[in-house]
C-alpha cells in the first residue's frame, strides 16, 4: 500500500518529444469521470486517491474511453470536497503527491488514455492565501482580486443575487467593512476576473498543469469567471421562460433570470486567451461546464463556436431529464446547431451533480436492462463528444443516503426536499463478494457502498454477454469502427411519433439511427430515401429486426443501418 503525503515540490517534469500528436482527439472523444474519492482507495483509510485511480485505469481503457476527467485533487479545506481549492498546484493529501498525479499520468499514456483534470478558476476556498491577503484590508495588493462591494444604506448586500446553495451570495466581512461575493458556499469566495492579474494568476496555473504533461481541462462553472461590474439587480424570470424540468421552482435561486451574477459577454475575452494558452501545446483541449438552466444550449454554442474559445462545452439539459420523450432530445440538439454553427458540444447523462440517470430513467421499470442499453446507444451516437460518470457502465443507481450519513453542505442544509448530491457519489463497486465492494479495506469508506449496487460490480459484469458492462464496451468498439459516430454531422428525420430517428454521416460512412423511446413495440418503413440500408447487428443486441423496409423495434429498442 502506498502512503499519502503532501509533495514538497512543484517543479514540472519536463516535457519528452512524442510523435505527432492529433490536435482534433477530442472532437468526438469519449471521456470517462472519475470522481476520486470514490473510484478506488489504495490505503486503506476509506478515501479513494490517486494512486487507486492508477491501480484502475485498465477497466477505463478496456471499455473503449479516450480519455479520463478526474474531478478536484487540488489542497483544499474539503467543505465542497475538492471545489474549494486552496492550493491550485498541490495534491490534498488525501489524494497523495504530485510525483503520483506524475505517475497517474504517465500510465494513462502507456495506455493510450488522456488526462484531463476539473479547474475551478471562478472562485477558490477562504483559506487560500490569496483571500486570506485580500480580506486583510482594502489596500493590501490582493485586495481587489475578489469581489468585494459596499452595503447599501440600510447595511443589507449590494444586490439581489443568491447563491447556487442558498440564501445570499454576499457575506459581510468584519475586518473590511465590506460584502464578499461567493455564488456558492460562503467558504467559497468568487475571484475578481475584471482584475487582468487573476486571470493572468489562472493561466499561470493552467500553464502549470500543461507542463506537467495533462491533455485538457474540465472548466468548473465556466460561465460564473465574470459578474456584473455595476452590480446590478437580477430581474425576476418571466413565468413564460420557466422550465420546470430543468429549473424546478422549489429553488429560489430559479426564481431569477441571471443576466447580471453570471453570463456575462466579457467572459468571451477570457476564453479567448485560454485558448491562446492551449493552442501553445501540441493537443491541448478543454471542456466548459455551463451552469446555466435556461439559455445553457446557446451559451454552449456561444462558448465553443469560432475556433478560438472552447474546444466543447456541455450544460444540464440532459442532466435533469426522466425517461426522455423525442422532445426531450431533438430540440436541444437542434438549437445548439441553429445557424450551421461550428461549435461542438460534450453530451453526457449523468456526473457528480445529478442523479443518476439510472434512476431517472429507470427506475420502476420491468425492463430496466433495455432502458439503460437504450441510454447507453443514444449518448454515444449524438453528434458531439461525450462523458461518462463513473458506474455508468456498471448501471449504479442514485443510492439512499441516510441523514446522518449525508456529507454534502447541500444535502445537509435542504434535507429531505433536496438531499444533496451523496447519492451518486457513492464508492465503485469492482468486486461483488468483496467488503465494500472492493473499493477499501477500510470497515467505513467516506460514503456507505449500498448494498443493491454488489450485484453489480465490474467482476459479475465481465465477459457476461449482455450485461451493460459488456454493451458499453462492444458499442464504444462499433462507434470507433464508424466515423460517422465519431465527427460525422447530424440530421434528423420523422419516423414516428415515439421514435427519435437521425443520420449520422462522414465521408463515405453513413448511418441511419433509430430509437424507440416508447413502452410499446414500433414498427417503421425506412424505404424510400434509404432503401437499400442494411441493419448493422454487431452494433449490439437492441431488439430490431428489419425485413424489406420495415424496422420493428422492440419497446426501448434501438437499431443502426448502413447506408448507401
Amino acid at each position: 500500500m502506498l502512503d499519502k503525503v503532501q509533495a514538497t515540490s512543484t517543479e514540472s517534469p519536463a516535457i519528452q518529444p512524442t510523435a505527432t500528436p492529433d490536435r482534433d482527439w477530442w472532437r468526438g472523444a469519449v471521456i470517462y469521470q472519475v470522481y476520486p474519492r470514490s473510484f478506488q482507495d489504495s490505503n486503506g483509510d476509506g478515501v479513494g486517491d490517486l494512486p487507486g485511480i492508477t491501480q484502475r485505469l485498465p477497466h477505463i481503457a478496456k471499455l473503449g474511453a479516450d480519455a479520463l476527467w478526474i474531478s478536484p485533487f487540488f489542497t483544499s479545506p474539503m467543505d465542497d470536497f475538492g471545489y474549494d481549492v486552496s492550493d491550485y498546484r498541490g495534491v490534498d493529501p488525501i489524494f497523495g503527491t504530485l510525483q503520483d498525479f506524475d505517475m497517474l499520468v504517465a500510465e494513462a499514456h502507456r495506455l493510450g488514455l488522456k488526462v484531463m483534470i476539473d479547474l475551478v478558476l471562478s472562485h477558490s476556498s477562504d483559506r487560500h492565501p490569496w483571500f486570506v491577503e485580500s480580506r486583510k484590508d482594502r489596500t493590501n495588493p490582493r485586495a481587489d482580486w475578489y469581489v468585494w462591494a459596499e452595503p447599501k444604506d440600510d447595511g443589507s448586500p449590494p444586490n439581489n443575487w443568491m447563491s447556487n446553495f442558498g440564501g445570499s451570495s454576499w457575506e459581510w466581512d468584519a475586518g473590511r467593512q465590506q460584502y464578499y461575493l461567493h455564488n456558492f458556499l460562503i467558504s467559497q469566495p468568487d475571484l475578481n476576473f475584471h482584475n487582468p492579474a487573476v486571470q493572468d494568476a489562472m493561466l499561470d496555473v493552467v500553464r502549470f498543469w500543461l507542463d506537467r504533461g495533462v491533455d485538457g481541462f474540465r472548466l468548473d462553472t465556466v460561465n460564473f469567471y465574470f459578474h456584473d461590474a455595476e452590480l446590478r439587480d437580477n430581474p425576476p424570470l418571466h413565468p413564460g421562460n420557466w422550465n420546470e424540468r430543468t429549473a424546478p421552482r422549489d429553488r429560489p435561486y430559479n426564481r431569477q433570470d441571471h443576466l447580471y451574477d453570471k453570463n456575462r459577454p466579457e467572459n468571451l475575452g477570457f476564453l479567448t486567451r485560454f485558448r491562446a494558452l492551449l493552442d501553445e501545446y501540441p493537443a491541448a483541449t478543454a471542456v466548459g461546464e455551463v451552469g446555466e438552466l435556461i439559455r445553457g444550449v446557446e451559451l454552449m454554442r456561444e462558448y465553443t463556436e469560432g475556433g478560438d474559445r472552447l474546444h466543447m462545452s456541455y450544460a444540464f439539459d440532459f442532466l435533469n431529464t426522466e425517461l426522455p420523450a423525442i422532445d426531450d432530445i431533438r430540440p436541444v440538439i437542434e438549437r445548439f446547431l441553429d445557424g450551421g454553427t461550428d461549435a461542438w458540444a460534450c453530451w453526457a447523462f449523468s456526473n457528480h451533480d445529478v442523479t443518476r440517470h439510472a434512476t431517472r430513467w429507470a427506475d420502476g421499470q420491468d425492463d430496466r436492462d433495455a432502458v439503460l442499453r437504450l441510454a447507453a446507444a443514444l449518448l454515444l451516437s449524438l453528434r458531439g463528444s461525450v462523458c461518462l460518470y463513473q458506474g455508468e457502465e456498471l448501471g449504479l443507481s442514485e443510492a439512499e443516503i441516510p441523514y446522518e450519513d449525508i456529507v454534502d453542505p447541500w444535502g445537509k442544509r435542504f434535507w429531505p426536499t433536496i438531499k444533496g448530491r451523496d447519492g451518486c457519489r457513492t464508492p465503485m463497486v469492482w468486486t461483488a463478494g468483496a467488503p465494500n465492494g472492493g473499493f477499501t479495506t477500510a470497515a467505513r469508506p467516506w460514503l456507505p457502498v449500498p448494498p443493491e449496487h454488489l450485484p453489480l460490480a465490474v467482476d459479475a459484469q465481465e465477459g457476461v454477454a449482455g450485461s451493460l458492462m459488456e454493451t458499453y464496451r462492444n458499442f464504444l468498439a462499433f462507434r470507433r469502427r464508424h466515423p460517422a459516430l465519431v465527427k460525422g454531422d447530424i440530421a434528423f428525420h420523422d419516423l414516428g411519433s415515439d421514435c427519435l430517428a437521425f443520420t449520422r454521416r462522414q465521408g463515405s460512412d453513413a448511418l441511419l439511427c433509430v430509437f424507440n423511446l416508447s413502452r410499446r413495440e414500433a414498427e417503421i418503413d425506412v424505404g424510400g430515401d434509404f432503401s437499400g440500408a442494411r441493419l448493422l447487428s454487431e452494433a449490439g443486441a437492441f431488439g430490431a429486426r428489419f425485413e424489406t423496409g420495415r424496422l420493428a423495434l422492440a419497446r426501448h429498442g434501438a437499431a443502426f443501418l448502413q447506408l448507401d
